[in-house]
């Protein structure tokens, strides 16, 4: 079997997907072959830059491997400016191999077309039959037609997880429907399980792909190679993957303790709306397999991919630390208010936590069902600054209890807090389709496709996108101390290389090769 990520995805860590199917099946016996085309294909593309003209361009591409060679070096990334230029500079020659095609944007981290769109299961469809005139059919033409020959699957899964992977994707099932109609096509991943939850899921790719999957594809896989009941919680397997190639300081580890929410009451989340349960791994099961894993492959950071990292999975960290630094996404909660568990946390190689604030608004809080109060917040953040654990700090405006004093409010409470601040994330409300508030407010299509998980709504309190953005644009973003806070994020890569901009990384823990 073998295994595809596509592009365009972040290439600051390997596809932890495609890794964690690898890790189960082959424990089961089963051959697989993973590819990480995404970053090949973008390595590949970063290539074929050719002709530049101005000023930019031409220094962008005449230092293009100097500036991948740094941005694989801790050197770069203890020096915020140098390493803002190598990243634009780098993104500047993808735009560079683009500019033939002007129907195009494309970026390290994101792939769209003007005529196509993601959301539609006709342009992905049309995507997968005119897959020559995709970005990157040439790295498919190149890379492929070996790979099967020398591996001989049966099946080839595409792991599906981002929107920026859409068009590509299917235009790689395109070249191996077209190519090598004998294969079994399987798909699935984040995205497709989100679109095969919605009540209106009526298959459309029946024609292209064999097999669709939703939720966890290990059981499903295994199922087609007749192995029933397989065994659960096995460790993820990146073995043959690129890990040097990954544009960071070294390797960043992702590893999902779970699936689903704890929490799963937010009325704003999809999680909900799809009604995923949640399945944790047991937190002995979690720290055997990171320090396992940390002993393999010598990471520099790891990265918990869970919706909520789990209060016992905290505490299990302080009495066992995973063996290297790690960051993820938790819930304000009562134990990270306790400074000493915070100063544990710490020790247990803690570097950053991602925390859904979303508004300064108790009012707006409530009716989002977040389950927290603005006091229990300021004491957690109070105490994650003693500690020295950084924070990335997620704000969602335009819910529909919210308005222009709510988000008001928003702003004072980030000013108040700016010093237990270090980054933001301002994001501005989509419906989900299967929320409760869908059916109750007016409103129409957010997207022509048949694909959207979201849809349009008229606000009630007239707290529209375009009024959102003014107050952004204007009023909150133009405060010298938010700006300061916006200007530390790592452009493209975000969340992904924010520790290392965080102040709390250990930088004498990495080694050179």
């Amino acid at each position: 079997m073998l295994l595809i990520a596509p592009p365009v995805a972040k290439p600051g860590e390997p596809p932890a997907g495609i890794a964690q199917l690898a890790g189960c099946l082959r424990h089961h016996g089963a051959a697989c072959t993973l590819l990480d085309a995404s970053l090949e294909g973008l390595l590949f593309l970063l290539g074929q830059a050719r002709d530049p003209k101005d000023t930019w361009s031409v220094r962008a591409w005449r230092h293009r491997d100097q500036n991948l060679a740094a941005l694989r070096s801790p050197e770069l990334f203890r020096n915020t400016d140098r390493y803002q230029r190598a990243v634009r500079d780098l993104n500047r020659v993808v735009e560079l191999a683009v500019r033939p095609r002007p129907e195009l944007t494309v970026s390290l981290v994101n792939y769209q077309e003007d005529n196509a769109n993601p959301l539609d299961s006709r342009d992905l469809l049309r995507a997968a039959a005119d897959h020559r005139n995709n970005l990157f059919f040439p790295y498919f033409r190149e890379r492929l037609p070996g790979l099967l020959e020398a591996k001989n699957p049966r099946f080839v899964g595409v792991s599906l997880s981002f929107l920026s992977q859409a068009l590509c994707a299917f235009a790689l099932l395109g070249f191996l429907k077209h190519h090598f109609p004998h294969l079994q096509l399987i798909l699935g991943g984040g995205l497709i399980t989100s679109w095969m939850s919605s009540p209106q899921w009526n298959n459309p790719f029946a024609g292209l792909v064999d097999h669709c999957i939703a939720g966890p594809g290990e059981g499903p896989l295994l199922a087609l190679i007749g192995v029933d009941r397989p065994r659960e919680d096995l460790p993820p397997d990146y073995s043959d993957l690129p890990m040097a190639d990954y544009l960071a300081p070294g390797l960043i580890l992702p590893y999902s303790a779970s699936r689903g929410c704890y929490w799963n009451r937010c009325n704003f989340c999809p999680e909900t709306a799809e009604q995923s349960r949640y399945h944790p791994v047991a937190p002995a099961t979690v720290v055997a397999h990171l320090q396992g894993l940390t002993a393999r492959v010598r990471p520099v950071l790891i990265h918990l991919l869970d919706n909520a990292v789990s209060p016992a999975l905290m505490q299990a960290f302080c009495d066992q630390p995973p063996g290297a630094p790690w960051y993820g996404f938790v819930r304000f909660h009562e134990q990270l208010a306790d400074a000493d568990f915070c100063l544990r946390l710490r020790l247990s190689g803690c570097v950053l936590l991602k925390l859904g604030l979303e508004s300064g608004s108790q009012a707006v809080l409530d009716a989002m069902c977040k389950g927290v109060r603005l006091d229990l917040i300021e004491r957690v953040l109070t105490a994650l600054q003693q500690a020295g654990i950084a924070t990335y700090v997620y704000l969602l405006f335009g819910t529909p209890t919210e308005s222009l004093d709510e988000a008001r409010q928003t702003l004072d409470f980030t000013l108040r807090h700016h010093q237990a601040i270090t980054f933001l994330n301002l994001a501005i409300f989509n419906m989900p389709l299967a929320s409760a508030d869908a059916g109750q407010l007016p409103g129409g299509e957010f997207s022509e496709g048949d694909l959207s998980l979201y849809r349009d709504f008229v606000h009630p309190r007239g707290w529209d996108r375009k009024a959102i953005r003014t107050f952004l644009d204007r009023e909150f973003k133009r405060h010298p101390t938010i700006g300061t806070i916006i200007q530390r994020d790592p452009p493209l890569f975000t969340s992904n290389h924010a520790a290392f901009f965080s102040g709390c990384f250990s930088w004498p823990t990495i080694q050179d090769d």
